[in-house]
């Protein structure tokens, strides 16, 4: 093989090579997630004990589902909460009866109203950075009118 040759193997490998790596895109996760919060510990005792053994004590929990981009942005509440036994860094959960729930809210003096209040970046947060990201693109998109500030330069034989 001749130099010239050479080179241009190595050149279309290269071409061909980079092509494939750059027409790779990066996806963002969006869609419909349920999330579970712990919202009060409950004592560790045999009333509150799961399927997994003796020492699987559950807690009370929050669950609701939102409508998630990229998995930290919660742009909108798809279902409101309700109150269920969960562990921490769990996704299982134990739905209660309205009596079931009522007998452990009263057990542990706790308050239903405010332990189903979810938080201000839950409820608001996504909302507010979609609007922003959008209002930032839509500003992109025009440009600006510098007219007034620049002035004229004339091109001068030197």
């Amino acid at each position: 093989m001749t130099n010239t040759t050479k080179k241009v193997f190595i050149i279309a490998i290269v071409t061909v090579l980079t092509s494939i790596t750059a027409s790779a895109k990066v996806r963002i996760p969006f869609g419909k997630i349920d999330k579970i919060e712990v919202v009060a510990e409950l004592p560790n005792n045999e009333k509150y004990v799961g399927n997994k053994g003796p020492n699987d004590y559950l807690e009370l929990a929050t669950l609701h589902q939102e409508y998630n981009i990229a998995w930290i942005i919660p742009a909108w509440i798809t279902e409101e909460p309700k109150l269920v036994l969960g562990k921490k860094d769990s996704d299982e959960y134990y739905e209660l009866t309205e009596q079931q729930l009522s007998e452990i809210i009263k057990e542990n003096n706790l308050d239903k109203e405010s332990l189903l209040q979810l938080g201000l970046y839950t409820r608001y947060g996504g909302k507010v950075i979609l609007i922003i990201i959008i209002g930032l693109i839509i500003y992109g998109l025009y440009p600006s009118n510098d007219d007034e500030d620049t002035e004229e330069v004339e091109p001068k034989n030197v």
